[in-house]
């Protein structure tokens, strides 16, 4: 096996960040798996397809949504499974929350 010049510490260096790394993705797709898991007993399928068309355009509201769903449903605060109808209307509160108000003045001189 070549080392291309590296010394065995740089060597070991590098395998532990590949380590942590890759430990680090195997936790993220772990996370992901469990909210899946988790998504999949509170929504519908039109809801579930819903959520996952927002998260293609707007990964970071899809995301938003599925912890206000996650924390809802622990408080016992939403029906289940929830319907594609009950996801629009959480989608407008959460909108309205999130949403800036863009105003444009014209100053004349």
């Amino acid at each position: 096996m070549e080392d291309y010049g590296y010394s065995d510490e740089e060597l070991e260096a590098i395998r532990q960040r590949k380590m942590m790394e890759l430990k680090k993705r195997m936790e993220e797709q772990a996370r992901r798996a469990q909210i899946e898991a988790v998504m999949r007993k509170l929504l519908t399928p039109e809801a579930r397809e819903r959520l996952n068309n927002i998260r293609l355009v707007k990964p970071e509201l899809a995301e938003a949504l599925e912890q206000q769903l996650i924390a809802l449903a622990q408080a016992g605060r939403i029906p289940v499974p929830v319907t594609d109808e009950f996801l629009k209307k959480i989608l407008s509160e959460l909108y309205e929350h999130s949403r800036r108000e863009t105003r444009i003045t014209f100053k004349r001189k």
